[in-house]
């Protein structure tokens, strides 16, 4: 007989659940803000200046500009079409750019326009128009008589350096410029000027002032500089050769107290390195793919002669 014992055939019973019960906040469905805000856009271009405002605006290289409710101008700027660009008014994303254009239009009562015969015409005619009327918004090109030239002249054995936006009161340097960045400029010139003090002896500043004198120019000089020093600086002032610094950063090598200061040296190595690649040998570059002449390049005449090379370069 076994011993195991008879498997029942009866259901098992099962006992209450105690599975609980969640409530769920029924889901809402956000409305799409993009649509909102994009037709939003749209309404405050069309409210002020017509549904149908660009249908009368040509498909034509020009000029456009903004007025602010008196009439005043504030803004000017330039397209390849008219139509298209203002459009991207009318329409702007969200890019840091495209909020200027929706401040912009935000603070423009009225939108004119001028047709020019290409785009390198409304390029040139848009650089004119900003350094003449200087509108509020236009910070670029407007003031063109702050660029800064940089001036080298020789008296006896002395070397002299000139960093000015007034070349006129300093006839016996020989300038070269004109430079965009102040800062630029600025920095490499008196990071230059801390360098030549080891290798050179300096000038008294009051000896200095008889070769010239103007607001925000200096004039710094040397004594006991290399007899080519004059020549071998205008190279590189004029974006054709950087010899002369690589000459004066092996020099420096052998130089007791600029290696005292070595990360002071190196950071003045650097600006002046930095002033030739951004600002010397950009302006030869241009100089020589427009066949621009004239030089030093008139203040008045820079951005109108890098517009004409960004233009010509597009076609």
């Amino acid at each position: 007989m076994s011993d195991e014992a008879p498997k029942s055939t009866a259901k098992r019973q099962r006992g209450p659940s105690t599975r609980v019960q969640v409530w769920k906040r029924p889901v809402k469905k956000l409305p799409v803000l993009g649509a909102a805000c994009e037709d939003r856009r749209v309404r405050l271009f069309d409210r002020k200046f017509g549904a149908r405002f660009l249908d009368e605006v040509p498909a034509a290289p020009g000029v456009y500009r903004f007025h602010d409710a008196a009439g005043v101008l504030f803004y000017v700027g330039r397209a390849g079409n008219l139509r298209r660009r203002l459009g991207q008014y009318r329409l702007p994303g969200r890019r840091k750019k495209e909020r200027k254009r929706r401040a912009l239009v935000t603070a423009a009562a009225r939108i004119t326009w001028e047709v020019c015969e290409s785009p390198l015409a409304a390029a040139l005619a848009e650089i004119r128009l900003i350094q003449t009327l200087r509108p509020e918004r236009n910070v670029a090109s407007a003031f063109p008589f702050l660029y800064p030239y940089v001036g080298i002249a020789t008296e006896g054995g002395e070397t002299y350096f000139c960093l000015t936006t007034a070349p006129e009161a300093f006839p016996a340097f020989t300038f070269h410029g004109a430079f965009r960045s102040r800062e630029v400029t600025g920095e490499a010139f008196f990071r230059l000027m801390d360098l030549l003090r080891y290798v050179g002896h300096p000038v008294p500043r009051h000896r200095c002032r008889r070769l010239g004198t103007a607001r925000h120019s200096y004039v710094r000089g040397f004594r006991r500089l290399p007899a080519d020093s004059a020549e071998a600086w205008s190279t590189l002032l004029r974006g054709t050769s950087r010899e002369a610094l690589e000459a004066l950063a092996l020099r420096l090598v052998d130089h007791a107290g600029a290696r005292a200061r070595r990360e002071e040296t190196h950071r003045a190595l650097r600006a002046v390195g930095r002033f030739f690649r951004h600002e010397a040998r950009t302006l030869a570059r241009v100089r020589t793919a427009t066949g621009y002449a004239p030089y030093p390049v008139p203040q008045q005449e820079r951005d109108l002669l890098f517009a004409r090379y960004r233009v010509e370069a597009l076609t």
